[in-house]
């Protein structure tokens, strides 16, 4: 599913974000990406719908190599990949249903289509009485939940999240958790990077640290070491 091989980005000027990685990330995996900030999260994330080109190494993402992926094919990398980031980024002017039907629109889905999609993510977000309410007026963790649905509208097989409950309190970011496990147990891949460490404390997945664009740990429940 995803594949990095002694991956390196160096930035202009010789700032160095991600250092010889080496990892692998089966289909089906629930996997947080931890670290102090800076330590290379996000870098790592964007490497991987190459937001960021790797200065050296290979990377593989839902079997299409992103090391060697032309520009103008990036659309296609990024139709199986869904994005969540820490500030949900929602078009102000559309409401929760507008906002979810719009990545749908993109995609150039029939209006039957888009009509029946948003409803099941609206319905799997729970966020059925919120449809009509603008950006406005939703919370911090209904704002991230849109976000969340309209990150699944192109049903992709990884969903990458960027510290998505960063600014939400510890109830809230428990909420968007258990929504991330959910659809991960219908068979998304999901990484979530997070620098909470009571939330990875108490969820027996997979963990991925960073310290210096370096992998300085990865394993599962606490002691099975992966790499």
């Amino acid at each position: 599913m995803i594949n990095l091989k002694n991956v390196s980005l160096v930035f202009q000027g010789g700032s160095v974000a991600i250092s010889n990685i080496s990892t692998k990330i089966e289909d089906g995996e629930f996997v947080y990406l931890v670290g102090h900030s800076g330590s290379g999260k996000s870098s790592f994330l964007k490497l991987l719908y190459k937001e960021y080109i790797a200065t050296k190494g290979e990377i593989e993402v839902a079997n299409i190599d992103v090391s060697k992926l032309p520009k103008w094919k990036i659309p296609l990398l990024r139709r199986k990949i869904g994005i969540v980031t820490q500030e949900p980024q929602l078009l102000e002017n559309r409401n929760t249903s507008e906002n979810i039907a719009f990545a749908l629109e993109v995609m150039g889905s029939l209006p039957e289509e888009i009509e029946a999609k948003t409803n099941t993510l609206l319905d799997l977000v729970e966020l059925n009485e919120n449809a009509y309410k603008y950006p406005g007026q939703l919370s911090g963790g209904e704002a991230t939940r849109v976000s969340i649905a309209r990150a699944l509208a192109n049903n992709p097989v990884v969903l990458l999240c960027d510290e998505p409950t960063g600014n939400l309190d510890p109830d809230l970011s428990i909420q968007i958790v258990s929504l991330l496990e959910k659809i991960n147990r219908a068979g998304t891949t999901v990484i979530m990077a997070t620098h909470d460490s009571s939330i990875v404390n108490r969820r027996k997945k997979r963990v991925i640290e960073l310290n210096d664009g370096k992998i300085t740990r990865d394993e599962v429940d606490g002691s099975y070491i992966v790499r």
